[in-house]
């Protein structure tokens, strides 16, 4: 739990909840549908919340915006956000639509480098933050639970860099046969 210095500049236009503790049923219910939490009991899932703070977005508002600085990650406790990313020629497009249970910004909250995408709330939303400081505290207070949160963490980032492999690859293959038939 940090104090309210301490919060994410990023978020300060969003309206400020409390820690997440009085949510953790509803964070646990999200399990089914939450791929970091699958594995986590209720008990785990109640200390992890406190470790947590949580947002309210209208419907609109940018949670996350490409090329911020970022050491936070979200988790959607309920509402709807669209990922988009801007493309060469600086146009948003749309790369998913995520709903309770799902995860953004795990990649900067891991390396700290600049958000790669907009996250927008297409309905009013309340998000669940872990910050790094806070996950390091997990790791030293309750190695167990750290321990937990990484491997889920590598995992989850795992399977989608596997996704986009396959994605691109796909993508080369249909350039190439293409290619292939122009000449």
């Amino acid at each position: 739990m940090r104090r309210m210095g301490d919060r994410p500049k990023q978020l300060g236009h969003l309206e400020y909840l409390g820690d997440a503790t009085k949510q953790a049923p509803k964070i646990h219910a999200l399990i089914p549908r939450c791929a970091l939490l699958e594995n986590f009991s209720p008990a785990e899932v109640r200390l992890l919340a406190h470790f947590m703070d949580l947002y309210r977005a209208n419907a609109g508002a940018e949670v996350l915006r490409e090329g911020d600085p970022g050491d936070f990650m979200l988790m959607i406790v309920e509402g709807r956000v669209e990922v988009r990313k801007r493309d060469a020629a600086h146009a948003a497009q749309l790369l998913a639509t995520l709903d309770a249970g799902k995860t953004v910004g795990e990649m900067s909250m891991i390396d700290g480098e600049a958000r790669f995408a907009t996250c927008v709330a297409t309905a009013p939303t309340v998000v669940a933050v872990l910050d790094r400081e806070s996950l390091a505290r997990i790791i030293v207070e309750q190695p167990m639970l750290g321990a937990k949160i990484l491997m889920e963490l590598v995992l989850m980032l795992s399977q989608r860099l596997r996704a986009t492999s396959a994605r691109l690859i796909g993508a080369l293959d249909e350039r190439a046969a293409q290619a292939a038939n122009v000449v």
